[in-house]
């Protein structure tokens, strides 16, 4: 599904974006840090990094990467 920049910030919430980015986005890559974990997918033309706390199973946070080379 394309979507821009400017129309994903713009989803009614956080819980919005991180259920659009796990629907339509498409997983690039995964790596873990002490006790979290950092997903990268792609999403229309640009990117989001989905930030989970692995002990509580939970999303904690989320970057967005406006211009991608993918």
């Amino acid at each position: 599904m394309i979507i821009s920049y400017y129309d994903f910030q713009n989803l009614p919430d956080r819980q919005a974006q991180y259920n659009f980015v796990l629907t339509h986005g498409r997983l690039i890559s995964v790596r873990e840090v002490n006790q979290s974990k950092y997903v990268l997918y792609k999403v229309s033309t640009f990117s989001v990094e989905l930030i989970y706390d692995t002990a509580r199973d939970k999303i904690i946070g989320m970057n967005l990467f406006e211009n991608n080379s993918f």
